[in-house]
């Protein structure tokens, strides 16, 4: 059973559930939804709203290896995104030797502004999160006690200085591809729209908005009699 944590924020409905569907479409083992957001958390998390923080799982994702109970491992994604392959060829890429693995993106983006006129903040590490393969039983990741997740700076989370620099392990490019950052490659096994998804009026045509729309469709289909 594959645990896949989804960062759910109501502004994009849709796209956690088309997402949820691209990934049972194409697994080929169990998986198990755990939508996450601020408001059902509000017992362990207690933080105050950064400015900076741009949806309702921006530092809740920290808090998926203490929702594991420091067992086995995870996956958490941001809800902005489409799997276009099995999602097990993800999972059996753990290294049990790292605390943590993530596509390690190296860019500055493109535009100040994103979806909705939500203010971009450039920051090294950026979009690392969007992605996380957790091995919450690493000792490393017991650090993400709620006390700490509710405490710590969106950097110190965000730039994972909650590990060591060499336990943070690297995961194929494919599997975060930034739409609207990175050059268009059609062999993208996990599609990002971290700028705008097709669901925005303003990105309808974006990379992959047809995959996108075609997702959705399939994800809404009810055979009637």
């Amino acid at each position: 059973m594959i645990k896949i944590f989804i960062g759910f924020d109501a502004v994009e409905s849709v796209a956690y559930h088309t997402l949820c569907h691209s990934i049972l479409s194409r697994a080929s083992v169990p998986v198990d939804f755990i939508p996450i957001k601020r408001s059902m958390l509000k017992s362990i998390h207690d933080r105050e709203i950064d400015e900076k923080q741009s949806n309702e799982f921006s530092f809740t994702r920290f808090l998926v290896p203490f929702l594991c109970d420091y067992k086995g491992y995870a996956i958490f994604m941001d809800c902005d995104m489409l799997v276009l392959d099995d999602i097990k060829k993800l999972w059996d890429l753990k290294d049990w030797h790292k605390s943590i693995q993530v596509v390690k993106h190296d860019y500055t983006p493109k535009d100040s502004i994103k979806y909705l006129g939500t203010k971009q903040h450039p920051y090294p590490k950026k979009n690392w999160s969007s992605v996380m393969l957790f091995n919450c039983s690493h000792y490393h990741c017991k650090h993400l006690t709620p006390d700490f997740v509710n405490r710590a700076t969106g950097l110190d989370l965000h730039q994972f200085k909650w590990t060591d620099e060499d336990l943070i392990g690297s995961l194929p490019k494919e599997w975060n591809h930034l739409v609207g950052e990175y050059e268009e490659n059609p062999d993208a096994k996990l599609v990002h729209f971290t700028v705008g998804g097709p669901y925005f009026h303003e990105y309808e045509e974006c990379e992959f908005s047809e995959e996108w729309f075609i997702e959705r469709k399939l994800m809404m289909n009810c055979n009637q009699r």
